[in-house]
């Protein structure tokens, strides 16, 4: 089986792309948006734009790459990003994403760091009913009484996804790109202190200052964000544990279900069946 090279660079290239063509230069309501089906393809230019964009994964799951992090949302979930922020988007081949595009000015949000949201029954049905809407809608109508709600509800929606902060030092930043490139790779923070002239308890202390996460649990979150991929493609379980450098597949069904809230099995049929 072979990896999916998913080292980007975002943090190495500051140059900027032109943002995406279906975003007016002028919003025609505080919230524009509806329904996008997409392919499974990294945008080629990286971009930023001066509305903040809430992506909602309905099926398949969606990866924005930042300078600082990676951010993933699995169905249910959705990625804030806000203003002026550089990011790359991609899309799984199944995904079902509903973007939104809002005015963070005019609506009061003041996120101004990239985040995954946990969305509510609620706040999905509110979104699926925003997608029907005309892109002028009436602000001074039941449209409108529809649209405060749905940031109402936003608003307090629960962080909950899997991020992958990006280190500034060099010496953690080749750890994490050779990780994040070879998930199977087993090798220790001290085999890597070795290699690097570093002691292991500097290593230790700067993945925590600059990640929030020790080397074992980042190490674990990109093995996971490598895997589903791998499961929405239809490999078994066994192959897709094997690539991401687990000895048992016990282990890697116990550690998915930690981080996502199911089973890798469960996953892969959702996006396979197509609902």
């Amino acid at each position: 089986m072979k990896h999916l090279r998913t080292d980007i660079r975002l943090a190495a290239d500051s140059g900027v792309g032109a943002p995406d063509d279906a975003i007016p230069e002028t919003l025609p309501r505080p919230v524009y948006g509806g329904l996008d089906r997409h392919p499974n393809i990294v945008h080629a230019r990286r971009h930023r734009h001066q509305w903040a964009q809430l992506s909602y994964t309905i099926q398949g799951h969606l990866q924005v790459w930042t300078p600082s992090a990676r951010f993933v949302a699995l169905p249910q979930r959705a990625v804030w990003i806000p203003p002026n922020l550089l990011h790359q988007v991609q899309q799984s081949t199944q995904a079902v994403i509903r973007s939104l595009y809002l005015d963070t000015e005019a609506l009061g949000l003041k996120w101004s760091e990239c985040r995954v949201l946990a969305i509510s029954p609620l706040l999905h049905e509110l979104i699926r009913a925003f997608s029907l809407l005309p892109a002028e809608y009436d602000l001074d109508g039941a449209e409108g009484r529809l649209v405060r709600v749905l940031i109402d509800e936003l608003a307090k929606a629960p962080e909950a996804g899997l991020i992958l902060p990006w280190p500034a030092d060099p010496r953690l930043h080749s750890i994490c790109r050779q990780l994040q490139n070879n998930p199977d790779d087993r090798a220790s923070l001290s085999l890597f202190s070795t290699r690097l002239g570093v002691s292991e308890k500097t290593l230790t202390r700067l993945f925590q200052q600059q990640t929030g996460l020790g080397f074992r649990l980042w190490r674990q979150r990109a093995r996971l964000m490598h895997a589903l991929p791998l499961l929405e493609q239809g490999e078994r379980i066994t192959d897709v544990a094997l690539a991401c450098g687990y000895e048992s597949l016990s282990s890697f069904i116990a550690t998915f279900r930690e981080h996502t809230g199911t089973t890798p099995g469960d996953f892969a049929a959702h996006n396979l069946e197509g609902k």
